[in-house]
């Protein structure tokens, strides 16, 4: 089974790729909502987040993740320390994940594959890269966020460029050349790879 990561910067379009990839039936692993989820139900997470940020963090059992957000992406510290803690309990979910699939590949989407080191028990990895300007107005559309936040968010991440370099395939969603054929590539590509293995 091909492991394959998929990943982008924020408002790359990640999310509309893993789309087509689940319709055309390959099983798709959003790291980036295992995350959330594991920051919900991972009693031990909990406590270690609660302790770094303040009891309130969970109101009623529930993480309040605007205020999360409001800490993190202000304090590169913070968001460090952040990471450092909820990266791990959704690696493992990952690879809980895997062992369960049957299928001659998979996808991992995470938007911080490099950065949180996910991308290491991969075969290949992915890259959805758009121009700068349209990713941050889809994810101010998308997120109901003003420039600034998208802007502070981007610098937290590695640079669109750097990340396209540590791909094995890159695709372009501008909006000018059309995704979907370049996601049909690359399904055709992996499937007669796993063919002839």
């Amino acid at each position: 089974m091909l492991k394959i990561g998929l990943t982008g910067g924020i408002g790359s379009g990640k999310s509309t790729v893993s789309a087509i990839f689940k319709t055309l039936g390959v099983p798709v692993f959003d790291a980036d909502s295992a995350a959330k989820s594991v920051m919900e139900s991972d009693e031990v997470l909990k406590q270690k987040i609660r302790e770094e940020f303040g009891e309130d963090i969970y109101a009623d059992g529930k993480l309040d993740r605007k205020k999360l957000a409001g800490i993190v992406f202000t304090n590169t510290l913070k968001l460090e320390k952040l990471n450092a803690l909820v990266h791990p309990a959704a690696i493992n979910a990952g690879l809980q994940w895997l062992k369960k699939q049957s299928a001659p590949y998979v996808i991992k989407e995470a938007a911080l594959m490099f950065e949180a080191g996910s991308a290491f028990n991969l075969d290949l990895v992915i890259g959805v890269s758009a121009p700068r300007p349209l990713r941050i107005q889809r994810a101010m559309n998308r997120d109901h966020v003003t420039k600034e936040d998208v802007l502070s968010r981007m610098d937290k991440q590695i640079d669109e460029e750097t990340k396209m370099k540590l791909c094995d395939f890159v695709l372009m969603n501008d909006e000018q050349q059309l995704l979907m054929p370049q996601v049909l590539q690359l399904h055709q590509r992996f499937s007669s790879r796993i063919k002839k293995d």
